[in-house]
């Protein structure tokens, strides 16, 4: 073989794997040649085009995955605390809760059996007066001892090494805006919480306290922004109190008719909003005409048409930096979320390059320095009062597989501990049995 001739087969041969090893590649590459799902005649429909029809659909499954996935870590988590803590004590895990939860969970007081009594007797079964007390005195004393043993485990996660290594999918958090809307807190706060509620939802109210601990807990660290979503299918009154809010907000006096509304609540008809403005001494010929005006009527139902596009379908719901919490959980549940975005705050400054700034000269003023400087320098199935309350019926036609989504599991998942019964389950006969 000559050499020119062997010279031809080599560049012949490194040009057929070239073009092979070209082909490979661009087969591997789904952006160049995306994966066919069908094909109609001489068309191809592809895998992209049919995922991104179904993205908000394919997005909840991803997000119905991980939360079972963290449902089932914290379980875990929860549980090798209880064991190593009880091997420290030299105990059994039961003496250790025993010890921990069920000592030290809150008694109920015949006077709060009594008020859930009164506030849900026409949806309790018709039953001799010391059994009700008894199966209703059982439920509260479960939900206070739940309460509790959350507030132990989270206590044991803060003394102990937990690392959670358990990745959200970026598709878990909603892009909600916290520039709209009532707020508390610094604006500048690392940690947001858009709340969605209803002035006349008593899952609403009862929220109210744990997001009051909530800002208490982290002082400068949360901002609380609030907005609108009557569910007037449901709450009748409803619509005008959150009118009667935003009337008292152009006098500056939101937050205090916010919680006297709460406080008062169900006790929310037109009368009744007029005499809490006169209460709070606001300018009672003011705010009855812009009440019976209907001046906010419409922001009103902005806030509630944006929850719609949100998918919500009841109240209260929160969106922790657009992480979502349905329901009026425990305390735990929200300690949970902010201590997970606290840590991501401060994993990023810690991350971030440190700016050196040189010292200034002896005789240099304070006042030539840039402003930056200077400032530098100096956590049994009862009646609609436990959780959340839902609509009847969502606003809107729901998505592809949304009855099997994120709300639904979370009250499925509540239903199932005893501390959440949908309205649409409110079935008299089912009740405390």
């Amino acid at each position: 073989m000559t050499n020119a001739r062997f010279m031809s087969w080599i560049g012949l041969l490194v040009l057929t794997v070239g073009i092979a090893t070209g082909t490979a590649v661009a087969q591997k590459d789904p952006a160049k040649n995306p994966a066919p799902a069908a094909r109609v005649g001489d068309e191809v429909i592809t895998l992209e085009e049919v995922e991104q029809a179904v993205k908000p659909q394919l997005a909840k499954l991803e997000e119905q995955r991980y939360e079972i996935l963290d449902q089932r870590l914290d379980q875990l988590i929860g549980e090798r605390l209880l064991a190593q803590e009880a091997k420290r004590r030299n105990v059994s895990v039961e003496d250790l809760l025993k010890t921990e939860v069920f000592a030290k969970a809150p008694d109920v007081p015949d006077s709060e059996v009594t008020a859930f009594i009164t506030q849900n007797k026409g949806r309790l079964p018709k039953m001799d007066d010391k059994e009700l007390r008894l199966k209703v005195w059982d439920h509260l004393r479960s939900q206070k001892v739940n309460e509790q043993r959350q507030t132990y485990v989270q206590g044991l996660r803060g003394q102990g090494k937990v690392t959670v290594l358990l990745q959200e999918p970026t598709s878990a958090r909603y892009d909600v805006s916290g520039d709209r809307g009532f707020s508390r807190g610094p604006k500048d706060a690392p940690v947001t919480i858009v709340e969605f509620s209803d002035f006349q939802c008593p899952f609403c109210k009862t929220a109210t306290t744990t997001i009051k601990q909530v800002l208490d807990k982290y002082p400068g660290k949360v901002r609380l922004v609030f907005r609108d979503y009557p569910l007037a299918s449901i709450h009748p009154q409803a619509p005008k109190a959150h009118e009667a809010a935003r009337c008292a907000a152009d006098q500056a006096k939101f937050w205090e008719y916010h919680d006297v509304l709460f406080e008062r609540s169900p006790k929310i008809s037109p009368q009744d909003l007029k005499q809490y403005a006169q209460d709070l001494k606001l300018d009672a010929a003011a705010f009855d005409q812009c009440l019976d005006s209907g001046k906010h009527a419409a922001g009103v139902d902005k806030d509630f048409q944006e929850g719609v596009g949100l998918g919500l379908t009841g109240t209260p719901s929160f969106f922790i930096n657009g992480k979502q919490i349905v329901g009026a959980q425990p305390l735990a549940a929200f300690q949970k979320v902010v201590d997970g975005e606290l840590a991501k705050v401060a994993a990023r400054e810690v991350d971030r390059p440190r700016q050196i700034i040189r010292r200034a000269p002896p005789l240099r003023a304070a006042a030539a320095l840039p402003k930056q400087v200077r400032d530098a320098e100096g956590d049994g199935e009862m009646p609609e009062v436990l959780v959340q309350h839902r609509l009847r019926r969502p606003p809107v036609p729901p998505p592809v597989l949304e009855g099997e989504g994120l709300a639904r599991r979370h009250h499925d998942r509540l239903r199932s501990s005893g501390r959440l019964s949908r309205p649409d389950d409110l079935d008299p006969s089912r009740m405390l049995g």
